[in-house]
């Protein structure tokens, strides 16, 4: 499998360069995690990277990617579905019964 030197912003990553699996479009995956054991009696935690596109790509056209902390942790995987946003209120105007 091909791998890609890819940098870590934010958390306890921060400034480090690790070594990522790209998939068969030659992308990192959007996000990544890394388990972190609980030490004395903790339980373990779960650090989430968000990938976002790096400015400082040397191919043009080409996108390189870095990952950044996500201390509030990954976003809802699945289907977006419009009825199913949470807080939405319904949109347009109620019919009109009375004409």
């Amino acid at each position: 499998m091909k791998s890609e030197d890819t940098p870590f912003e934010g958390g306890p990553m921060d400034g480090r360069v690790l070594p990522v699996l790209v998939g068969m479009t030659g992308q990192p995956p959007k996000t990544y995690r890394i388990p972190v054991p609980g030490t004395d009696g903790r339980p373990p935690t779960v650090l989430v990277y968000r990938r976002v596109p790096r400015a400082d790509g040397p191919r043009l056209g080409f996108a390189r990617w870095k990952y950044v902390h996500a201390p509030e942790g990954a976003p809802r995987s699945g289907p977006r579905w419009p009825w199913s946003r949470p807080g939405a209120a319904p949109g347009g105007k109620p019919d009109d019964a009375d004409g």
